[in-house]
Parts: structure tokens; C-alpha cells; sequence
């Protein structure tokens, strides 16, 4: 994404694996946010890549960034998944996939199932504009880990 032609990230409120809401408006002014949209909990890529942030999240915070997990199951499974995979960050619940459409990450069908996100992640710098975005089509993909530690450390 250009940054001369980057958009304010659409704000939202989620539930939290507490059933919590968290907006995305509560970081303004405070910590840059990656968004990582991930299809569903359990499943074998899904859980790779958490885990694979969950390991880095030293660097995370090193460069004071916010790491959201967001997927289109309900907070009940997102609390189990975050407890079997010991995560270290905020999961969100989208399970009525209104933040999805927002971000336009929806799969229309998804081996059969309707709506569920695609793979996805987005840098929002602290006055809430998007500074990167990255859309996989293929859920077998992984974001490019390497590119969002790079733009968070000039952001």
C-alpha cells in the first residue's frame, strides 16, 4: 500500500476471549496496531501463525505495537484456542463478520463455509491510518512476517 494513499483504518468494537469489547479506537494516540485476520482457530496454518507471533512478541513490543488477532469464530472458541496455544496477545471475535466486511477479507465460500476471513494483516500507525496491507488469497500462505516488523520500525 502507498503510503500517500493511505486510508483512516475503519474503527470497530469486538468482543475479547473475556467476551470484553475492545474498539480499535482505544490505541489512537497511544500504540501502533498490527490487525492479523486469520480464518479459523485450531485449524493447522492458523495456528502456526499465531504461534509464530506469540514467539516473537518480544519484538512486537519492542517496537510498541498492539498485536490483534481476529477471526470469525465466537469468543467462547477463540478463549480455548488462546488457552491451548499459551497466545500472549488480544484475539477478537468478528463472529458476526461485520469488522471482515469492513476490511474486505471475506472469503465467499470457504471449503463450503460462507464468510469466513481470509488471511490478512494490516498496520495501523497511531493516528489510525492503514501503513500496510497485505491480503492472501491462498489461507495456506503465511503474512510476511519480515515486511510488518519493517514498516512498524519506520512507523
Amino acid at each position: 500500500m502507498k503510503e500517500e494513499n493511505s486510508p483512516k483504518a475503519p474503527d470497530f468494537s469486538l468482543q475479547n476471549t473475556q467476551g470484553d469489547i475492545v474498539s480499535l479506537s482505544d490505541f489512537k494516540g497511544r500504540q501502533k496496531v498490527v490487525l492479523l485476520f486469520f480464518p479459523l482457530a485450531f485449524s493447522g496454518v492458523c495456528t502456526q501463525e499465531v504461534c509464530a507471533i506469540r514467539d516473537n512478541m518480544k519484538l512486537y513490543n519492542a517496537l510498541d505495537a498492539k498485536v490483534i488477532g481476529i477471526s470469525v469464530d465466537s469468543f467462547f472458541t477463540l478463549r480455548a484456542f488462546k488457552k491451548a496455544e499459551n497466545l500472549n496477545f488480544t484475539l477478537l471475535s468478528d463472529f458476526n463478520k461485520k469488522v471482515s466486511k469492513e476490511y474486505n477479507v471475506l472469503y465467499e465460500d470457504y471449503y463450503g463455509m460462507k464468510d469466513v476471513a481470509k488471511r490478512a494483516s494490516f498496520i495501523i500507525d497511531r493516528e489510525g491510518i492503514v501503513r500496510h496491507q497485505e491480503i492472501l488469497e491462498d489461507s495456506d500462505d503465511l503474512p510476511d512476517f519480515k515486511a510488518i516488523q519493517r514498516i512498524l520500525s519506520r512507523h
